[in-house]
């Protein structure tokens, strides 16, 4: 019994790590690879890099093609930013 209260402070120590460093993290993951999974052509999206564009082709291989401002790019789909991309499109809200 005095082996378990001597470990007990360490497992409580993984389980809080766990609770709230590794499990974010993997719900994080999983809902950026949803939102890769469901780009269509149309998009209106933004790089990690800053870069603002339309989504004009989705390949197979995981990459998309975007136009900007300077043209047409070839980017990762992992490259295009959940966050900043979801910003972008949100609703105005009306200022009184």
């Amino acid at each position: 019994m005095e082996q378990i209260q001597s470990f007990l402070p360490i497992i409580l120590l993984f389980l809080v790590m766990y609770l709230f460093l590794i499990r974010p993290q993997m719900r994080k993951a999983k809902q950026e690879k949803q939102f890769a999974a469901q780009l269509k052509k149309g998009d209106k999206v933004i790089t990690n890099g800053g870069l603002h564009g339309k989504v004009l082709e989705l390949n197979d291989d995981g990459t998309c093609i975007i136009e900007s401002g300077a043209g047409k790019m070839k980017f990762e789909r992992s490259a295009i930013s959940m966050e900043r991309t979801a910003k972008m499109n949100a609703p105005v809200k009306e200022k009184k």
